[in-house]
């Protein structure tokens, strides 16, 4: 295999046993280009613009994307690739969409191409181009490198005729693949090819009367006036319906890679089908599972459950999008608020043990996928005073910090996160600072509501009362305030109390016992009101001695739980208002 520029040999080497689904496609794609002797591979997405772009279309776009970078690695970069997202706008708008204003002229259009209806929102030329252009705003915002195709502009602009006009010489073969998958009465009135009204503009579904293959139009009869048309299947006159449109445009454009939900694998076959009959061949891909809603129900764009693309970004970062679109996708999975933070962290994992990776062991991260070979270093605080390595604060600890620190502003945050590393900033960290931001939201929408505060049981309060105390030689400067002091010396407080001994945990003996979980549990609970925390060395680092033993204090006193009780008493009021 000749050498890239851009691609090590030994990185192409590693490449061709890595054992993870984005390099496993490519590697189908690969065989397919030797067979083909095809010069380029060309990948595509399809989107329907029937509502508002959503986050499952954005999870096509980047995993492809993942395979296509996956390719030009196997191939040392030395086959040109490209990238198409199409748009289905030339399809006729068949109901009007649940989570859109102005229905009312929405529901005037029904029938009509979706270039042809209007914008609900009154900004863009019709209702298609409105969708298109957010498509492309959060394709651009994500960095996607691709070409964008409008079904309308392909058909009226030729780019279809030669293919279309295959069609129709072939439309009992096509009618032969097809009417076996429809039900006997759809069977009666069936036709591939759907004509654009020249009166009303709509997009009929009506028998054929009659084909003219070598004039190129179809005949067919207005079913409520009876008036008999002659329309040309070129130029934009007329479509094909979408299973024959969508083999019809493999073979137009010679598309090698698409994937698809695992809801279309019929529909994948079919179009396979017809694809044959064409005389192409269909693309390489897979069928990858539905995004489910918090009721396990499949998300819709027409009925806007589930997640929005900014909804995610309103808490979570970029990148944990990705990663959860990386992430098993195969597997159906739950596509709601609660899923973000284990993302956020899972990324912020996977980004710092990057560093320390060999070069087969990186091509099995996950970040080098989402960010096509080239991950970001991970932002690492060095904490004050310590000898420590820098570390990550994670997405889990800024909640909690917001929680104890009893503010979501960033500015207060931050100054938490100065005070234990001099120096940082929103400027020398960004993505720290996205994380800030985004855990002020999300503990204020989701998770202050769920928190369960409790009272500390006798020996749960002579323990923290001892911690407390223990923490006093921090405070004081007696000892370097690090993590990992800080943590064994709540290990040593857990160790002197009967309940929390743990004699079967390893390395344990008499002398030194192990720690339990309850230890912990009962720091978690009574002092964060969670079931489980941060490490809590790390989070009192963070947070700081002198305020950790003033949150004991209160827990001691019973204010936690207080607070808490009026903050949901007082919420509850808001809503029977």
């Amino acid at each position: 295999m000749p050498q890239s520029t851009r691609f090590d040999p030994a990185l192409v080497d590693a490449a061709q046993t890595a054992n993870v689904w984005p390099f496993e496609e490519a590697r189908k794609l690969v065989e397919r280009l030797k067979r083909t002797g095809k010069k380029e591979a060309l990948f595509e997405t399809g989107y329907g613009p029937s509502g508002l772009p959503h986050i499952g279309t954005f999870g096509e776009v980047s995993r492809t994307s993942m395979v296509r970078h996956a390719f030009r690695v196997l191939t040392g970069d030395t086959i040109p690739t490209r990238l198409i997202a199409f748009s289905d706008d030339m399809d006729g708008l068949r109901k009007v969409p649940d989570n859109l204003p102005n229905k009312e002229l929405l529901a005037a259009s029904l029938g009509k191409p979706l270039t042809q209806v209007p914008d609900p929102f009154g900004k863009f030329e019709s209702f298609a181009h409105h969708n298109n252009a957010r498509l492309r705003e959060f394709l651009d915002a994500f960095g996607f490198d691709y070409e964008f195709l409008s079904a309308t502009e392909c058909y009226k602009a030729g780019r279809f005729d030669k293919t279309l006009l295959t069609v129709l010489e072939r439309y009992d073969a096509v009618m032969e693949i097809m009417l076996p998958s429809l039900r006997a009465e759809r069977q009666q009135s069936y036709s591939p090819f759907l004509p654009v009204h020249p009166k009303t503009g709509l997009v009929m579904q009506v028998p054929i009367e009659e084909r003219k293959a070598e004039a190129g139009t179809i005949v067919w009869r207005d079913p409520d006036t009876g008036e008999r048309f002659e329309t040309p299947v070129t130029g934009g006159h007329a479509k094909l319906q979408w299973k024959p449109d969508w083999a019809m445009r493999w073979v137009a454009l010679g598309v090698d890679y698409e994937m698809a939900g695992k809801d279309l694998i019929d529909s994948v076959k079919l179009s396979g089908q017809i694809a044959k009959a064409l005389g192409g061949l269909p693309p390489e891909g897979f069928n990858y599972e539905l995004f489910l809603d918090e009721k396990g129900q499949k998300i819709s764009k027409s009925k806007g459950n589930g997640l929005t693309i900014d909804e995610w970004l309103s808490y979570g970062t970029p990148d944990s999008l990705s990663l959860f679109m990386y992430n098993k996708p195969r597997e159906a999975k739950r596509l709601f608020f609660d899923v973000i933070p284990r993302q956020v962290d899972d990324y912020l994992t996977f980004l710092e043990r990057y560093q320390t990776q060999d070069a087969k062991a990186r091509l099995m991260n996950p970040v080098w996928h989402l960010h096509a070979g080239e991950p970001p270093a991970p932002e690492l605080l060095a904490a004050s005073g310590g000898n420590q390595p820098g570390t990550t604060i994670s997405f889990s600890m800024l909640l909690n910090l917001v929680a104890v620190a009893n503010s979501e502003e960033p500015s207060v945050l931050w100054g938490f996160i100065r005070r234990y590393a001099p120096g940082v900033s929103p400027e020398t960290h960004p993505r720290l600072d996205l994380l800030v931001r985004g855990a002020g939201r999300y503990f204020q929408d989701f998770v202050k509501p769920q928190k369960t505060y409790r009272l500390p049981d006798e020996v749960e309060a002579a323990a923290l009362q001892k911690l407390a105390d223990v923490l006093a030689s921090f405070e004081t400067g007696e000892r370097p305030m690090t993590a990992e002091a800080i943590q064994e010396e709540i290990y040593n407080v857990g160790r002197s109390v009967p309940r929390y001994q743990d004699l079967k945990a390893k390395g344990a003996t008499p002398e030194r016992p192990g720690v339990s979980i309850e230890w912990f549990n009962a720091i978690y609970q009574v002092l964060l009101g969670e079931p489980r925390g941060p490490r809590f060395g790390s989070f009192v680092a963070l947070y700081g001695v002198k305020e950790t033993r003033a949150l004991i204090r209160k827990a001691l006193a019973g204010q936690l739980v207080s607070e808490h009780e009026a903050f949901l008493k007082e919420r509850d009021t808001g809503r029977a208002a």
